[in-house]
């Protein structure tokens, strides 16, 4: 499977982005997925996963309240919604399809995703 993520950009301190990733080359309901972000000199670290099925989340303490992982099976298209955004949430973000977990799990773990998109820039400014 491709992943296409889109919707990042330069916004204000307090503001509201939201992330696109777009699957082809199969089913993407066959896929759990989440986002992934990755600051300059900082590892790559989980910010938000949603199931195969059911759509259950799970989101970092560090986005907790302030983001909404969604997805549309029929457009192949996960989400992340982002408000209240902080210059420490600057970072690319990378969207990650798995295959491997059961169906109601969202995984977050890195290893856990089978498939990586390119990332988009998301930049705070205070």
């Amino acid at each position: 499977v491709q992943l296409q993520a889109s919707g990042g950009g330069l916004v204000q301190a307090g503001g509201s982005l939201r992330l696109s990733c777009v699957a082809s080359g199969r089913t993407f309901s066959s896929y759990a997925a989440g986002w992934f972000r990755q600051a300059p000199g900082k590892e790559r670290e989980f910010v938000a996963a949603i199931s195969r099925g059911v759509s259950s989340t799970v989101y970092a303490d560090s986005v907790k309240g302030r983001s909404t992982i969604s997805r549309d099976n029929a457009k192949n298209t996960v989400y992340l919604q982002m408000s209240s955004l902080k210059p420490e949430d600057a970072a690319v973000y990378f969207c990650g399809a798995s295959m491997g977990v059961s169906w109601h799990l969202a995984p977050k773990i890195y290893d856990e995703y089978d498939y990586w998109g390119q990332g988009t820039q998301v930049t705070v400014s205070s």
